[in-house]
């Protein structure tokens, strides 16, 4: 689905308000007249580059985490998606100790794959296997192993 200038910017600044999929759903239809199923909404967010805030809590935030102000330098930190990409099983994201920030996902086939913004980024192997044991613990807490 391709959309016109303006309703491009009003989906933009609808994710930038902080609404999810659901509700933006509504808003497309209400305002004009347009009806998307959830996937391809999904998909058209993806292909605009947007990220949708997460709409309930983090499943392997601790709490002293949150108190702390987030995410803590020098720490690899993981966040597991509410509702997986339609061709995996699990996905999330990672923020590596030096700060950036990837999506990562894991297919049905078991491979674990990673998409930071930069196409050349590698983390160190450090931070893999922190991100390894972080995405081990957050998958066993929400209860998917």
């Amino acid at each position: 689905m391709t959309l016109n200038e303006e309703q491009t910017a009003a989906l933009t600044a609808w994710v930038r308000e902080g609404l999810g999929l659901s509700e933006i759903q509504k808003r497309l239809d209400a305002d004009f007249g347009i009806r998307i199923t959830y996937m391809d909404l999904r998909f058209l967010v993806d292909d605009l580059d947007l990220e949708v805030k997460a709409q309930g809590p983090k499943f392997d935030t601790p709490k002293a985490e949150v108190d702390a102000g987030g995410p803590q330098p020098g720490k690899v930190t993981v966040s597991l998606d509410k509702v997986a990409r339609p061709d995996a099983l699990v996905s999330g994201q990672v923020t590596f100790s030096d700060g950036v920030s990837a999506q990562w996902f894991l297919d049905q086939t078991g491979r674990l794959s990673l998409n930071a913004k930069d196409p050349a980024y590698r983390p160190s192997n450090e931070d893999l296997q922190q991100f390894q044991q972080e995405l081990s613990e957050a998958v066993r807490k929400a209860g998917l192993m």
